[in-house]
């Protein structure tokens, strides 16, 4: 196992020796041999600004150990510079401007093919170059690296102890070429045996892999392709030396390989465009916003350091340096007065960040665009467009807009400095106008609130003061043109009249009598300067009571006034009159009478409740009334009641007790009374100035009461019983619909004769002398069973009450009557008797009394499959139809044409 490292500094050795078996002093005395190579791993050198052609520079020393005329030396820009075998650096070209380039200079062993690198950083006169630690080696000139060593002789045994290797430090982006050695790793036990030398760790044989390697036998560590500081910073390795065996024949050292930084990566900023504001009119030094941008190069190195500055400003105006920019944190504040956004609301400047702490020769640099936006703030009020407006306006008309004041601002529309706010400072004391802003056009609308009287003021004059939302800014002061006046001139209209006072109330007593004169209730006319006179008109008078003069206004009535009329609340009347002048156009207003009517006693006690219930036995059977007066207090109560004389029965049955001035209890005073209906006359006499008495009926039901004193269902009903015209009306309605029942039968019955005799009777439309009969249906043939088809083949075996069952009729048949004795035929058949019963039934159908009064066409179901009998031709008619004179149909009208045209006339 390896032993773990100590960093003691006692124990810190690092043997940079030039020579293969350099050994510690006190345990090796030999002289080291030559090793060839640079003297210096990296050289600094100070170039002036400008050089000429052939102009030496600087020089580089290589120790050659004798192999002089063999090492050849090689510069990596042969453009710029040519160098010497003796390593002197000569210009190849004129050069003008800070060379920041790095040089590297290669040593070639053309016989054994081994190089040498070292690295040569140009600077210019007066810079200075900060390094955090000392250039790597590059050149063949190897540091050899050996593993601590134990001194077995020695009396005094000392502790194992791990070596701490000083880092290695390798510029980042070598050209190469690859591999480039780095190190020589070497173990003393390799004098008496041969070794196997090993790396291990990130980059060797770990991811990244493949970036160091080393030469197993000669310990040779080299680099295997350009690093990048900015991917990885630094590789931590351990060495390890083993046998051939693989046995460990020293514990294995740290190597650390530090990336050194070169200026390879521009600043960068965050925002490609970076926005800020500043407030219009701001002193110098507001702050405005920070720009800020990265460098990935190493932020400990002058490649990582970052100084900004502002190249340019547009516009230009009023300075060109009205911004400036700390040139370390990126914060931009303005260093000059004036801002102003009416005349500037925008500037751009283009920021630039360079790197190698802002060196404008060797460092590199990159730009943004800074857009700063000008806030506004309130340095303009707003003035008006004119000095004075003018509107008008009719009177009495509110929420009507008069005049529109227009103001100009030069801030930025739409914002609180510079959206208006009007303000009425004079000429208005009563509040009669307001100056709401439209927010659209930023107009005062100047707009009637109250109502204007053109009797009272014809002319207004208002003064306005237009003012932002936001106070003016500090030093600015509200100018001259943010005042002006509005003349509104008043416009007089016909106004309506007024009744004074509305309502007008009087007070008087009921009773009074028709056409007896109230009061005058006049208008008043507000125009005063327009002479007009008045006619006054009813407008309401539910109870129809008043009349009013229509030119004087006086007011009498045409009937008595009631106070208990239904149109009178709370002893209160109330009509209305309307008052019209006449102007053009006229106007007109309403006024309210209110009649106050005082109670007279005029109205007469009654009994209440009207109807009462009580038992037929005396106990319980007391039955409380009270008295209803239409009239007030002293007109009413207290009440007198008192049982009429008449009949004479009622004080024999009953008994009144008054309780008191308002109530009186009844009983009876048998012992007994039969349920019925009763009616008790009661005397109520009032208390009014001249009272008033009344004879009012009491409707008492006496009835059969339960336990409770309450009457039961059966007597209830029995108590309810209908009176004389309910039961008249009942059955003169039971005795109505039995009427109206009967009619409808007997008409039925009628409607059915009728449409049996229809039957019997021909229609004139009908007449076979006039129409042509169209028959639909000439029987049902042989499966029709309506009809019996026997009668056709032996009709003299059939009888006749068994020929068709009754009810059952054809739609041709004659009507059902008792039949006639047509003639009966033999039973033996004859050729000839079809015909000879034939002509017997025509002669018995024509003195048939129930046949129609023309011959029916019969309808036969079935003839037969033959017949005996001669052709129906063989009937004599009475006459010929050739000798017949058919010229007679054309005085029968215009039904008859078609026939008159077949038959008469001539034979054509």
């Amino acid at each position: 196992m390896f032993a773990p490292r100590r960093r003691e500094s006692s124990g810190l050795l690092l043997l940079l020796a030039t020579l293969a078996g350099l050994q510690i002093a006190a345990e090796c005395k030999a002289i080291p041999p030559c090793r060839p190579g640079f003297s210096e791993d990296v050289y600094e050198v100070v170039l002036p600004d400008s050089a000429e052609k052939g102009q030496p520079l600087f020089t580089v020393k290589f120790v050659d150990c004798g192999r002089s005329g063999l090492v050849r030396l090689e510069c990596n820009n042969p453009a710029d510079y040519r160098i010497e075998a003796d390593g002197e650096i000569y210009a190849a070209r004129s050069l003008s401007g800070p060379q920041t380039s790095p040089l590297l200079i290669k040593a070639i062993d053309d016989t054994t093919q081994q190089q040498w690198i070292t690295l040569v950083r140009l600077m210019s006169p007066g810079q200075q170059v900060k390094e955090v630690a000392p250039a790597p080696v590059m050149s063949k000139v190897l540091r050899e690296i050996a593993f601590p060593s134990r001194n077995k002789q020695s009396q005094l045994k000392r502790m194992k102890r791990d070596w701490v290797i000083p880092p290695i430090n390798v510029p980042e982006n070598s050209r190469g070429p690859f591999p480039q050695e780095l190190v020589r790793i070497r173990s003393d036990h390799d004098k008496n045996r041969s070794l196997r030398y090993s790396v291990t760790g990130p980059g060797a044989d770990q991811p990244p892999t493949g970036i160091f390697l080393i030469a197993p036998i000669s310990g040779e560590l080299s680099v295997n392709k350009p690093l990048d500081r900015e991917h990885i910073p630094n590789f931590h390795l351990r060495a390890h030396a083993v046998d051939l065996n693989g046995n460990q024949v020293e514990n294995p050292i740290d190597i650390v390989i530090n990336v050194i930084d070169m200026n390879d990566n521009r600043p960068e900023f965050n925002h490609q465009i970076w926005n800020g504001t500043v407030p219009e009119g701001s002193k110098p030094g507001t702050f405005v916003m920070t720009v800020t941008a990265v460098d990935k190069d190493d932020p400990k190195t002058a490649n990582g350091m970052l100084r900004y500055k502002i190249l340019s400003q547009t516009p230009d105006s009023p300075t060109s340096n009205m911004y400036t920019i700390n040139n370390k944190t990126g914060g931009i504040i303005t260093v000059a007065a004036g801002l102003d956004r009416e005349k500037v609301p925008q500037y751009t400047l283009i920021i630039q960040a360079t790197d190698t702490e802002g060196n404008p020769t060797y460092g590199l640099s990159n730009t943004a665009t800074a857009v700063i936006r000008v806030t506004d703030v309130n340095d303009n009020p707003p003035e008006f467009t004119a000095e004075a407006f003018v509107g008008e306006v009719h009177e009495n008309r509110v929420n009507v807009i008069v005049a529109n004041l227009s103001v100009t601002d030069k801030d930025q529309p739409n914002t609180q400095a510079w959206n208006a706010v009007y303000k009425i400072t004079g000429g208005d004391p009563t509040g009669r106008f307001s100056v709401p802003t439209d927010p659209t056009t930023n107009e005062g609308l100047v707009t009637v609130v109250k109502p204007i009287d053109y009797e009272m003021s014809r002319t207004y004059v208002l003064t306005v003061e237009a003012r932002n939302e936001v106070p003016l800014a500090r030093g600015i002061h509200s100018p001259r043109q943010s005042t002006a006046t509005v003349s509104i001139q008043v416009i007089d209209v016909n106004e309506s009249p007024y009744f004074e006072p509305n309502p007008k109330l009087i007070k008087l007593e009921e009773g009074l009598a028709a056409e007896s004169m109230l009061t005058t209730f006049t208008a008043q006319d507000p125009d005063r300067f327009m002479k007009q006179s008045m006619r006054y008109t009813k407008l309401s008078d539910p109870a129809n009571w008043l009349r009013i003069d229509p030119n004087s206004g006086r007011i009498s009535t045409m009937a008595v006034l009631d106070r208990e009329s239904p149109f009178v609340r709370n002893s209160l009347y109330n009509a209305t009159f309307l008052a019209t002048d006449n102007g053009n156009p006229s106007a007109s207003g309403t006024g309210t009478l209110q009649i106050y009517l005082l109670d007279i006693n005029d109205n007469a006690p009654r009994v209440f409740p009207q109807e009462a219930e009580i038992c037929e036995k005396p106990e319980p059977n007391a039955i409380n009334i009270t008295a209803m007066d239409g009239d007030l207090m002293p007109n009413a109560g207290p009440f007198a009641f008192e049982l009429a004389s008449r009949p004479v029965d009622v004080k024999r049955n009953w008994t009144l007790t008054r309780i008191s001035g308002d109530y009186a209890q009844l009983r009876l005073k048998i012992g007994f009374l039969e349920s019925g209906i009763y009616e008790l006359p009661i005397i109520i006499t009032d208390s009014g100035n001249l009272p008033l008495s009344n004879t009012s009926h009491l409707r008492i039901k006496v009835c059969q009461c339960d336990i409770n004193g309450e009457c039961s269902d059966q007597q209830h009903i029995m108590a309810a019983g209908l009176g004389t015209g309910a039961i008249i009306s009942i059955l003169l309605c039971i005795i109505i619909l039995l009427i109206l029942v009967l009619l409808f039968v007997v008409w039925m019955k009628r409607r059915d004769k009728e449409r049996q005799a229809k039957q019997l009777l021909i229609d004139p439309e009908d007449d076979v002398r006039d129409n042509i009969l169209k028959y639909d249906e000439e029987g049902g043939g042989e499966e029709d069973q309506d009809y019996d088809l026997s009668q056709l083949q032996q009709p003299d075996t059939i009888e006749p009450e068994a020929i068709k069952p009754v009810g059952i009729r054809r739609l041709d048949e004659r009507p059902l009557h008792p039949e006639p004795q047509y003639p009966m035929r033999s039973g033996a058949p004859h050729p000839g008797d079809i015909g000879d019963f034939i002509n017997e039934g025509l002669k018995a159908a024509d003195n048939d009394p129930t046949a129609p009064p023309y011959d029916s066409l019969l309808v036969f179901d079935y003839e037969g499959s033959g017949s005996t009998a001669g052709s129906l031709s063989s009937l004599n008619s009475s006459s010929s139809g050739g000798d017949q004179d058919y010229d007679y149909l054309s005085d029968w009208g215009p039904r008859f044409r078609k026939l008159a045209d077949m038959y008469g006339g001539s034979d054509d």
